[in-house]
Formats: C-alpha cells, sequence, structure tokens
C-alpha cells in the first residue's frame, strides 16, 4: 500500500538495493586442514590430469589414413617339384597389391602337372566306397574336389574310393615342409608408405619425413634406437619385436599386425608430430587349440602342355602382415577451455558443501555451527491494514 511518495521511495531502494552472503568463519584446526586439503586434490585433479595430461583446453580431432606397401627380398629354393628356383616380388607377394596389408609366402605344398580328368577321390567320410552303388552320379560336395561319375575305383592296394571327375592329381594333406622353405623371407624388407590427415586442423603429414631422401631410403632399415625415422622394415624385425620367432611362425603362416601411432600436440611445432610404430601378433597360437592353426591360401600356375590346359596348384603358407593407423590430435580453443574451468570452479563450490555436511554432521559442537549458520525469522505477511515502524523512527500513521 502505497502513501504518498513513499512507495516510490521504497520501489527506488529496492532498485539500489545489494545483497550479500553472510559468512561464517570456524576457527578449527581440523576444518581448515580438511578444507585447505580437499581443494587442494581439487586443485591437483583440475591442473594435473584435465589440464597437463589430458589436455583439457585443445579441441581434438581423429586421424584419417592412407596406407600403401612396397616389399623387397629375392629367395632361392631346390625343390624335387620345382628344381632350383629363384623368387623374386612377383612370386612371393599374392595378390601384388592390397589395403592396409599384405601377404608374404614364406612356405608351400605343390602338385605339379594337374589336368583335368578322372581319378580316385582322397578317402573320406563321403568318398569311401566298395562298390558302385555307394557313389552317386553327379554328386559333389565343398569338401571334396570334384563330381562323382557313379563309378568306384581303386585308390590304394587296400582301400576303394568314388571316381571323380577334377584336377588329377588331387591334392594331398600334406603338413608343410619345416623348416619352410622360403626361410629367406625373414630379410625381405618392407617399405610403408603412410599418409594422415587431420581435417580440422587442415594438418596433412607423412610418415617419410622431410628430411628423408631417396639416398638415404636405399640403405637404411629402421631400427627403434639408430634409425626410427627410417619407414623401411625388415621382416624377422618385425616379428622380433612382437616376441615372435620369425622360422618357427613361417612354417604355417599367421597375422602379423603393424601399429602406427599418431598422437600429434598442434600447439607445438609440427616437427614434434611423428609416428611410432609397435607390433603385435594377431592370429592365434594357443598350443591347446591349435586346430587349423596359421594362415594358408591356395593359387594355381596355369600353362599349356602338349595343347592341353595344365597346372600346377600351390598350397601356400605365409604371413599376413596388417596395418592399423590410429591417431588423436590436439589444438588449443577456448571453448573446451572455458568448459573445463568452470567444471573446475563448480568442483572448488562442492569442497563448502562437503565440508559443511562434515562440520553440522560430525564435530561436537555442531548445534553451535548450526545456530550461527542458520537464522530463522517468522511470516510478517505480504498484506496488513497496518505499517509497523520500529521503535525510534518518528512516523506516525495518517487518521
Amino acid at each position: 500500500m502505497c502513501c504518498g511518495g513513499r512507495c516510490c521511495v521504497s520501489m527506488t531502494q529496492c532498485f539500489f538495493d545489494y545483497s550479500t552472503s553472510k559468512v561464517l568463519v570456524i576457527r578449527s584446526k581440523s576444518v581448515g586442514t580438511l578444507n585447505r586439503f580437499c581443494q587442494a586434490v581439487v586443485l591437483a585433479y583440475i591442473i594435473g590430469y584435465v589440464c597437463v595430461l589430458k589436455k583439457g583446453y585443445q579441441d581434438t580431432d581423429t586421424v584419417i589414413s592412407s596406407v600403401t606397401t612396397k616389399v623387397k627380398g629375392i629367395a632361392l629354393t631346390n625343390t624335387s617339384d620345382l628344381g632350383l628356383r629363384i623368387w623374386d616380388v612377383a612370386d612371393y607377394v599374392i595378390p601384388p597389391q592390397e589395403e592396409n596389408s599384405f601377404f608374404v609366402l614364406t612356405n608351400l605344398n605343390i602338385t605339379p602337372n594337374q589336368t583335368q580328368t578322372r581319378c580316385a577321390e582322397n578317402p573320406g567320410p563321403g568318398s569311401t566306397c566298395t562298390s558302385g552303388r555307394d557313389c552317386k552320379r553327379g554328386f559333389h560336395d565343398s569338401r571334396q574336389n570334384g563330381v562323382q561319375t557313379g563309378r568306384c575305383i581303386q585308390f590304394s592296394v587296400t582301400e576303394k574310393t568314388c571316381e571323380v571327375l577334377a584336377w588329377c592329381p588331387l591334392e594331398k594333406g600334406n603338413d608343410p615342409p619345416d623348416p619352410p622353405l622360403l626361410a629367406e623371407a625373414m630379410n625381405f624388407t618392407v617399405l610403408i608408405k603412410n599418409s594422415i590427415r587431420y581435417p580440422k586442423f587442415n594438418f596433412n603429414k607423412r610418415n617419410i619425413l622431410p628430411h628423408v631422401n631417396s639416398s638415404y631410403l636405399s640403405q637404411c632399415v629402421f631400427n627403434r634406437t639408430t634409425d626410427p625415422d627410417c619407414p623401411i622394415f625388415r621382416l624377422g624385425d618385425i616379428a622380433s619385436e612382437a616376441g615372435e620367432d620369425f622360422q618357427t611362425m613361417a612354417v604355417h603362416g599367421g597375422v602379423m599386425g603393424v601399429q602406427i601411432l599418431w598422437d600429434c600436440n598442434l600447439d607445438m611445432p609440427e616437427s614434434w608430430c611423428m609416428p611410432t610404430y609397435t607390433f603385435r601378433r594377431l592370429d592365434n597360437k594357443d598350443p591347446d587349440n591349435n586346430v587349423a592353426p596359421g594362415y594358408n591360401i591356395r593359387f594355381a600356375k596355369y600353362y599349356k602342355n602338349g595343347g592341353k590346359e595344365s597346372r600346377n596348384l600351390v598350397k601356400g603358407y605365409g604371413i599376413r602382415f596388417e596395418i592399423m593407423v590410429f591417431g588423436k590430435a590436439g589444438k588449443f580453443n577456448i571453448v573446451p577451455t572455458l568448459l573445463n574451468i568452470g567444471a573446475g570452479l563448480a568442483l572448488l563450490g562442492l569442497v563448502n558443501v562437503v565440508c559443511d555436511w562434515i562440520v553440522l554432521t560430525f564435530m561436537r559442537n555442531r548445534q553451535q555451527y548450526s545456530q550461527e549458520k542458520y537464522a530463522y525469522v517468522g511470516d510478517f505477511g505480504l498484506l496488513s491494514n497496518e505499517v509497523t515502524e520500529p521503535s525510534g523512527t518518528g512516523f506516525v500513521e495518517d487518521d
């Protein structure tokens, strides 16, 4: 209710009033120590973990990568099937180029001079027979080598199997040679060319660094201690760094991982952004679970023999190298900086809440603290027919 100009004066006073919180200072060594300790822990977390370790003041981006490889090396073999033979990159890298991987042949079983004709199927559950009634003309199975003709013929002196139309003579299920035929593969080298990009920061780089030239590439081999910048890797060294024996792995083959890590702080000079290489075996080599071990593929070399198509079938064992590129880049940005500062200030405010709860719950003088911290006033009412003034104000209500 306004009286004369009093309403306007009250509104003016309210507009220019300033309110502040009441501060209760508790002079207690235990409470003060607890408060400072909590504040120190929060500050250590914000400065040490968020800002220094996790670089919370940076915006981040993940890497986009492309990889190409080039293998080099020569091996010499002398077998009864192939005789004396030189193996170069066109023979043992199959296929010549893959995406982010390459396969190197290290061992093989050869079935030479196959032609499409009729022969006895290898013994098995669906091929062993005693008479033609056990063989079904036109029947074929994905686990067998050809299409049955309906005849039961002699496979060996003591065993008969169904005749099939197939590439004959059939491949035998022999174990691979040990030691491996291409044991020299451990000295082959591979050039890994890796280009990376962080699109958010428009940053590009590759693992062939600016100071690397053609003469340097022609003689360098990666060594973590003496030559960590060389992008050419010896296959035997890759296996050794992964804790594997190359010759043992080469018998049945396997899968090896080449991991390239690009973690870059783009607030620092560009030259500080360098790749880190690590190596590990990816396939299972557990001796207690050695069914179908290693890695192998089949391929054939075709030729004409007296006008008739023939082939040499090769079951090749080798090591498949998978190249995996990881990375994250960070650069200063005001938005994450402000977000982390705000989160830190909120945590500092939480320290007072925790200390208040401990003081008002567990301290011996918690009742006294509670009375000092909280003040309670009655409800004076929003509307009243009378205005009560404190004594001594000199205000007298109008008649």
